[in-house]
C-alpha cells in the first residue's frame, strides 16, 4: 500500500474518531432533561449533546429492540431495567467505579433492579399518587377512591395516566393486594373496579399543567414532580398520597451496548453523579434525585415541597416498585387492555 494511501486512511480514522468523542444522543423521557444541564456538559466536555423524546418504556424498549438507532444514553424506569439488562441491551458500565460514585445515596446503591450499580445511575424519583382541585372536592385526597370510586363532583373530571404499572398498582393496593400479585381473587376485583371506574374518567393522559390549571381536569392520577408543577401554577391543588399504598419509582441513565460514543456516555453518567448536576436535573422537572448533597443547590421551593417530602404518616405506605415476573405481567396486561377498550 502506498504511503500516501495508508496516510490518508489512517487521518480519516483519526478524524472519525475526533467527531465521535464530540457526540452524545441521549434517549429520555419527553420534557425531563434540563437544558442547563445539558448547555454544562457540553461546556465542560466540548461535546454536542442531542436528546430524542420518547413517551413509555415500552416504546423505548421497542426501539431499542429494532436497532440501527445512534442512541448512547437511555433512561428506563427500575421496573425495566432488568429487561434490558436480561436481554443484551445495555453496556456493563460499571458507575461503581467512577469518581463520583461516592456521592450516591446508600439508599440507592445496592438496588434489585441493578445490585451495586453495574450499570445503571440515578436520574430521578418520586412517587405516583393523587391530584385534586380543592376548589372542586374538600375531602380527604389521601385515597386511591378519588379516581377508583370517585365522588360525585370529580365525576368526568378525572384523567388517569396512562401506565399500566401505577395503575394497576394503586388499584390493586386499593383492593388489599400486593406488589405483582397472581391472587386471581384481588386481581378480579380490580378488573371490576378499574372497569366500573373508567366511565367516571374523562381522559387518560400523560400530565398536562395547563389542563389541570385551565379546570378541564379536576382530579387525577400523578406523578409528585408533575403535580407540584401544577400547585405552582395553581394553588387550588394538592398532592395525596394514598393511604392504601402507592407505588415509588425510580428512572435510571445506562448507556446503549451498541452505543456509538462509550466514553462520552460514561462521562455523562459520572457527570450527574455530582451533587451541582443532579440538582439541576431536579429543579427542572420538580423530582428528588438519588446524590447526597444535591439539596443545598435544589430551589428553595423544592425543599420541603410536600409533593417531594413524603408526608411522616404516609412514608410506610409506600411500596417500591418491583419488576414482576413475566407470567403476572401478562395478566395486569389482561386486564389494563380491557380497561382501555
Amino acid at each position: 500500500m502506498p504511503v500516501t494511501a495508508a496516510t490518508s486512511i489512517a487521518a480519516f480514522l483519526a478524524c472519525g474518531q475526533a467527531h465521535a468523542e464530540g457526540v452524545l444522543n441521549i434517549y429520555n423521557w419527553g420534557e425531563y432533561t434540563n437544558p442547563k444541564l445539558i448547555q454544562k456538559f457540553e461546556a465542560t466536555y466540548d461535546i454536542k449533546v442531542t436528546i430524542t423524546d420518547f413517551d413509555s418504556n415500552d416504546t423505548a424498549l421497542a426501539k431499542a429492540r429494532q436497532g440501527g438507532n445512534q442512541f448512547d444514553i437511555v433512561v428506563p424506569s427500575s421496573t425495566f431495567v432488568k429487561i434490558w439488562i436480561d436481554e443484551g441491551l445495555l453496556l456493563e458500565s460499571r458507575p461503581d467505579r467512577m469518581e463520583n460514585f461516592r456521592n450516591m445515596d446508600p439508599r440507592w446503591v445496592d438496588v434489585a433492579f441493578d445490585p451495586g450499580r453495574r450499570y445503571t445511575v440515578p436520574w430521578q424519583w418520586g412517587t405516583t399518587g393523587v391530584l385534586v382541585d380543592k376548589a372542586v372536592y374538600a375531602g380527604d385526597p389521601n385515597t386511591s377512591a378519588i379516581f377508583l370510586d370517585p365522588p360525585p363532583e370529580l365525576v368526568g373530571k378525572i384523567n388517569v395516566l396512562p401506565e399500566m404499572g401505577d395503575v394497576m398498582a394503586l388499584a390493586i393496593y386499593y383492593e388489599g393486594g400486593t406488589a405483582c400479585t397472581d391472587d386471581r381473587a384481588v386481581l378480579r376485583k380490580v378488573r371490576d373496579r378499574l372497569a366500573a371506574a373508567r366511565d367516571k374518567w374523562v381522559a387518560l393522559d400523560y400530565p398536562s399543567t395547563e389542563k389541570f390549571v385551565d379546570g378541564d381536569y379536576a382530579a387525577g392520577v400523578n406523578w409528585g414532580g408533575a403535580a407540584m408543577r401544577v400547585r405552582l401554577a395553581s394553588s387550588r391543588y394538592v398532592y395525596g398520597y394514598p393511604k392504601e399504598g402507592y407505588p415509588i419509582w425510580m428512572d435510571n441513565v445506562a448507556v446503549l451496548k451498541t452505543a456509538p460514543n462509550v466514553g462520552n456516555a460514561k462521562r455523562f453518567q459520572n457527570f450527574i453523579m455530582d451533587p451541582e448536576n443532579a440538582a439541576l436535573i431536579s429543579a427542572y422537572a420538580r423530582y428528588a434525585n438519588g446524590i447526597l448533597g444535591s439539596e443545598q443547590y435544589m430551589p428553595e421551593e423544592m425543599r420541603n415541597a410536600p409533593e417531594i417530602v413524603v408526608p411522616a404518616e404516609f412514608i410506610d405506605k409506600g411500596h417500591f416498585s418491583p419488576a414482576c415476573p413475566q407470567h403476572v405481567t401478562d395478566l395486569y396486561t389482561k386486564i389494563w387492555t380491557e380497561v382501555l377498550k
